[in-house]
């Protein structure tokens, strides 16, 4: 019998096979998440070296998924890795750089925006329901604020920034293009390298709370349309933020 027909057999006789890869899984983007939360938090500060071995066993996990974790986290520029010196956090993007990206992201999510219009209408229910999520993520980051200036809660922060994300994840969804939301995977790893100087509230999350209500009323228009326009008028916003930040 051969190797698939022994696989087969096994997964016919209820045998556990994919348990433990998707356990391993399961593990490995856990540590994911949790080595993320220490560079946003700036647990571990821009430059400083990062023990594999210090992080496995404040995380009571074994070195592997620490490993594959920072191999994956290198793909974002968030971590670097030197020559028989291991991983140390990768310095933030210097201003033109972040610039460089939203200019980036935004040549492909206009693409996206004007595709989704073919959709429209299985569009709308989902970019509501990623809107009302936004909506209130945005209240929760601004009800943990404890004054002006004051650090966010790390978690309210990450709910924030997913929620704010996937309003956009939503759109390319719908663009019909697989390649279009492939590059928004890749541009979803690299925006926490604009979220890595988020040590305290963005001031303007209220706006871009706005200007997605006004994208959501564009596709919901007798001109879907202006949907995409006022995308793009969202993203040029974000660039003005970005360049006055910087």
């Amino acid at each position: 019998m051969s190797t698939g027909s022994l696989a087969a057999a096994s997964v016919r006789q209820g045998a556990p096979m994919a348990t433990a890869p998707l356990q391993r899984r399961a593990l490995r983007d856990d540590v994911y998440d949790s080595v993320l939360d220490m560079l946003l938090s700036g647990e571990i500060a821009p430059g400083e070296s990062i023990g594999i071995y210090t992080v496995a066993r404040a995380l009571g996990v074994s070195q592997t998924p620490v490993r594959e974790a920072m191999a994956q986290r290198e793909h974002t520029g968030l971590v670097e890795r030197t020559a028989l010196k291991g991983y140390r956090v990768s310095p933030p993007l210097p201003p033109e750089a972040m610039v460089e990206l939203v200019d980036a992201r935004s040549v492909v999510e206009i693409a996206a925006a004007h595709a989704a219009v073919a959709d429209v209408v299985a569009l709308l229910p989902e970019l509501r329901a990623a809107h009302a999520a936004h909506e209130e993520a945005t209240e929760a980051l601004e009800a943990s604020l404890g004054g002006e200036g004051a650090v966010v809660p790390l978690p309210q922060l990450r709910a924030y920034f997913d929620a704010d994300w996937e309003f956009h994840l939503t759109v390319f969804r719908h663009s019909g293009n697989r390649f279009l939301l492939q590059m928004s995977e890749q541009l979803g790893s690299h925006l926490h390298r604009l979220r890595q100087t988020a040590g305290h509230a963005s001031s303007d999350a209220r706006q871009a709370l706005a200007e997605h209500a006004h994208v959501l009323d564009g596709y919901a228009s007798a001109d879907p349309l202006l949907g995409a326009a006022r995308m793009q008028e969202h993203l040029a916003a974000v660039r003005a933020r970005v360049v006055a930040d910087g």
